[in-house]
């Protein structure tokens, strides 16, 4: 199996080359070959990674590219429409930002997939990861509601699944968001000062 990865980023690593280079001659090409045995053999330690409970080991590069470009393609295009979501909440006159936290849990335990999926949404304007478990629970920051509502749709959470080849089922957590929970924490302690400014005068 390591073979496999191993063959798969000495291409990668050649093809690199080339492009960098853009020579043809068989010297240059030798050279790009023999720096990409070198360089794989040297990376290949630090590109498996092991699960947070250390029963399975993944490639860091282990992805079809076509499935790549595609999210790529797609995460593109969610920058710019919350670029423009966001930018609509905060020059409208009602000020429509609505801060909550967000929480929600993956069965994903590649620890690629993991991180790529907690820098996708902190790279989407509106939303950041402010927390990610070992037992894959997200903790995500949203300033207004349609970013809210994007994390509960959990289209993003599917795709990185299916660009890693793992699990896609996710679980929201908490009914309701930490802003609704801070609101009645708010209140509640407007309600004790009340009962004891009362107590007080009596």
């Amino acid at each position: 199996m390591k073979a496999r990865y191993y063959l798969k980023l000495v291409i990668f690593l050649f093809v690199f080359w080339i492009l960098l280079s853009g020579r043809f001659e068989a010297k240059f090409l030798i050279y790009g070959v023999l720096t990409s045995l070198i360089a794989s053999y040297v990376c290949m330690p630090l590109l498996m990674l092991k699960s947070a409970d250390g029963k399975n080991e993944y490639f860091a590069l282990d992805f079809p590219v076509w499935r790549l470009v595609l999210y790529c393609l797609w995460i593109f295009w969610q920058l710019i429409t919350s670029n423009f979501a966001l930018a609509r909440a905060i020059v409208s006159p009602d000020l429509a930002i609505n801060p909550r936290v967000v929480r929600f849990k993956v069965e994903m335990d590649n620890p690629m997939a993991l991180t790529v999926l907690a820098n996708s949404i902190t790279l989407t304007p509106g939303t950041v990861t402010m927390n990610v478990t070992d037992d894959g629970i997200y903790e995500i920051h949203a300033l207004t509601d349609d970013a809210a509502d994007g994390i509960r749709a959990g289209d993003m959470q599917r795709r990185v699944a299916r660009l890693f080849g793992q699990d896609e089922t996710f679980v929201m957590l908490d009914g309701a968001d930490s802003a609704d929970n801070a609101d009645r924490g708010e209140k509640g302690a407007a309600a004790d000062g009340a009962g004891s400014a009362e107590g007080g005068m009596i």
